[in-house]
C-alpha cells in the first residue's frame, strides 16, 4: 500500500540526490555553449553579435532555435532567419532558456534506459511546459516564459532515476499504473528523495532561477514551496491537466476526466473556462514546438 504522508519530503535526501547526480555528471552536464551564453549574457559588455556567434558553432542548436522562433510558440509575423534577429526580438534572457530548452532535449535523451519511451516523454514534458506558460500568462505571472522551461525539464529527474534505479523504477512504473503522484509517493518511500527534487538539483547546477528549481522541486506538493509558491502550483496543475487528458500522460496512458480541487483554482485565480483556452492554446502551439525542440 502507497502511503500517503508526504513528510518524508519535508528535507529531500540532498546528500543522497547530490551523489547520485555526480555518478552521471558526464550525461547530464550542460554543453559548454549552455555555459558560454549564459556568461556572455551577464556581461555588460556582450552585444547580440557575440552571442549569435556562440551559438552559430553548433549548426544544430542554430537549426532549431531558429525553428522555434519561428513557430507558433511566438507567433511573429516575419520568419526570423539569423540567431541575431532572434536575440533582438526575443530578448538575450528567453533566447538562454531556449538554448537551455533544446540542449536539455538533447543531454538527457541521451541517458541509457528501457523504462520509459522517449517519444512520450517528451510529448509529456513539452506539452506540460507550453501549458504552464499559457496558464501563466492567464495568471498575470511576470515572464511566463520561464514557466515553459519548468515544464519542459519537470520530469527530468525520472530519467536519471530510470537509469540509476532501474529494477526500483520499474517496481514503482507496475505499481502506479500511469498515476504520476502514486510514482511520486512510492520513490519517496523507497529512495526518501523523489524524481522531483532529482530535477530540481540538476536545474540547479544548469544555473537556473532559483525560482524555478523550486517550483520543479514541489510540483507535487506546490504548498510547499515558499519562494515560488505560484510557479510551483501553475507546474502542478499543468502536469495534472496533461496527465489527466488525452494528450500527453506521462506514461501514455490518459487517465479519467481531470478532477480539479477549487482550493488549487483558487490559488493560481482561474476559473474552468481559462483552462479550457489555456489548453486550446497549448495545443495549437504543440506540434511546431515539438518538432523544433525534439
Amino acid at each position: 500500500m502507497i502511503s500517503q504522508n508526504s513528510s518524508l519530503a519535508s528535507q529531500p535526501k540532498q546528500d543522497v540526490v547530490i551523489t547520485l547526480l555526480d555518478d552521471v555528471e558526464g550525461l547530464v552536464s550542460p554543453p559548454d555553449v549552455c555555459m558560454r551564453v549564459f556568461e556572455l549574457i551577464h556581461s555588460p559588455m556582450t552585444g547580440t553579435r557575440e552571442i549569435a556567434a556562440v551559438v552559430g558553432v553548433d549548426p544544430n542548436l542554430t537549426a532549431r532555435l531558429l525553428r522555434m522562433a519561428n513557430s507558433a510558440f511566438y507567433g511573429f509575423s516575419r520568419k526570423i532567419d539569423t540567431i541575431s534577429r532572434a536575440v533582438t526580438v526575443i530578448g538575450t534572457t528567453e533566447l538562454y532558456q531556449l538554448v537551455l530548452s533544446v540542449s536539455a532535449v538533447q543531454t538527457f535523451t541521451k541517458i541509457p534506459n528501457d523504462l520509459v519511451k522517449m517519444d512520450t516523454f517528451w510529448h509529456h514534458s513539452v506539452y506540460t511546459g507550453l501549458l504552464a506558460r499559457a496558464l501563466a500568462v492567464r495568471a498575470r505571472i511576470l515572464h511566463p516564459e520561464r514557466l515553459f522551461v519548468a515544464g519542459l525539464m519537470h520530469d527530468i529527474g525520472s530519467l536519471v532515476l530510470y537509469h540509476q534505479r532501474p529494477e526500483a523504477m520499474r517496481d514503482v512504473l507496475l505499481v502506479a499504473q500511469g498515476d504520476e503522484e502514486v510514482v511520486y509517493q512510492a520513490e519517496l518511500e523507497r529512495f526518501q528523495f523523489t524524481h522531483a527534487s532529482v530535477g530540481g538539483e540538476l536545474m540547479n547546477r544548469w544555473r537556473l532561477p532559483a525560482e524555478l528549481v523550486e517550483a520543479v522541486t514541489w510540483h507535487h506538493e506546490p504548498e510547499r514551496a515558499e519562494r515560488a509558491a505560484m510557479e510551483a502550483h501553475i507546474l502542478h496543475l499543468a502536469g495534472h491537466l496533461v496527465n489527466e487528458s488525452g494528450q500527453g500522460n506521462f506514461m501514455g496512458l490518459p487517465r479519467s476526466a481531470p478532477q480539479l480541487s477549487q482550493v488549487l483554482l483558487d490559488v493560481v485565480g482561474l476559473d474552468e473556462n481559462e483552462l479550457f483556452f489555456a489548453f486550446e492554446e497549448a495545443a495549437e502551439q504543440f506540434p511546431s514546438t515539438l518538432q523544433a525542440i525534439v
